[in-house]
């Protein structure tokens, strides 16, 4: 996959899930044994796409560290706070998390959290500070300290504790506490050195919904499974259809992600009938294919770890243009072989090409 990036992809047939784990994980304890000396602890946990996002904003979550995500709307019920209010009341979400110890920080060192946040694409940072004899917040005079006192509570701060809140449809908030997130366990050195920590991340959704199009699209690919108990739901529910995919996250990077592939033809017709495809423009399309299912095909599968990015991983690169083997320019050339060449004559009469200069559409 050059010159982006370098993908080792590993199919099976007659596989499952739990196959292509048991397999992942002895492979990298393996890496990480031989080149860090580190013995990984088997097998690596298992999280929900839904959990991931809600508790840490991301598919990706850095389990290294704490400050996870608390949604509070619920406190805001009944605020008289008009922003706030007007989040709750058109399905948005207010969320945020509690810093250990951040009640030390200065005004000005919470002030420029909130001009970072708004960087990140907040329309603002609401922080509310617990000391022993007091909740103090900038917005205490408009939401009163009865519902202070409920988000402190909900949150699980203590006395010296920094709450932080965003308010915003919910793919922007969490998009924002995400980066906040990371940005604060930077900020206050709050990873632990040497530490690599492991996860599955799981149930993605099948489909995502495109408001530009009004169509639903492919999370991943139209040809990855849906969770068995979830196919009765493809023709009234597909939002809620999770599909049989998979990422392997560490430290909250990607290192490699994967499926099981859709083996039936009629689960794979009703995957083109939700992306808005008739039968017969399935069949034009995708004939090969559903022709081939009707002898039957193997249950399969696989993953594609990112080679690049772990051995980045393995030797503290910031990027991977360090790590690449043989990097290609901002062109797309190679400097050691000079690739891409030019084309012999021969070669592009066995392919049936022709070359046409100095034509414009």
């Amino acid at each position: 996959r050059q010159p982006e990036f370098t993908q080792l992809d590993i199919e099976l047939s007659f596989t499952d899930e739990e196959q292509i784990f048991r397999l992942m994980e002895r492979l990298f304890r393996e890496i990480f044994q031989q080149i860090v000396g580190r013995e990984l602890p088997l097998p690596f946990p298992r999280m929900p796409y839904a959990e991931a996002v809600r508790r840490f904003g991301t598919d990706k979550p850095d389990l290294r560290y704490g400050l996870e995500l608390v949604e509070v709307n619920a406190c805001f019920a009944d605020t008289g706070f008009e922003r706030f209010r007007q989040v709750v009341t058109s399905g948005g979400l207010i969320a945020g998390f509690t810093v250990p110890g951040g009640g030390v920080l200065g005004h000005k060192e919470v002030d420029r959290l909130t001009e970072t946040a708004k960087a990140f694409g907040a329309k603002g940072l609401v922080s509310i500070r617990v000391t022993p004899t007091e909740i103090a917040s900038p917005v205490a005079k408009h939401v009163g300290e009865p519902t202070l006192r409920r988000v402190v509570e909900q949150m699980a701060a203590k006395p010296g504790d920094l709450i932080v809140l965003v308010a915003d449809a919910p793919k922007t908030a969490r998009e924002v506490l995400d980066r906040l997130r990371r940005h604060v366990a930077e900020a206050l050195k709050l990873i632990p050195a040497d530490q690599w920590r492991f996860v599955w991340v799981v149930e993605f959704p099948l489909f995502a919904y495109n408001t530009e199009t009004q169509r639903w699209e492919s999370e991943h690919h139209p040809f990855t499974a849906p969770r068995d108990e979830d196919v009765p739901q493809l023709a009234e529910r597909p939002g809620a259809v999770r599909s049989r995919s998979y990422d392997l996250v560490v430290n909250g990077t990607e290192l490699g992600s994967g499926s099981i592939r859709i083996h039936s033809r009629e689960v794979q017709q009703q995957i083109f009938r939700v992306l808005g495809m008739s039968d017969a423009e399935a069949q034009a399309r995708f004939g090969f294919l559903l022709d081939a299912f009707r002898y039957g095909a193997p249950p399969h599968g696989g993953i594609a770890p990112g080679i690049d990015r772990l051995v980045a991983l393995l030797t503290g690169s910031p990027t991977i243009r360090d790590v690449v083997a043989f990097p290609k320019t901002q062109k797309a050339v190679c400097p050691m072989t000079g690739a891409p060449t030019g084309v012999r004559p021969e070669q592009l009469k066995e392919l049936g090409l022709t070359i046409t200069k100095g034509v414009t559409s």
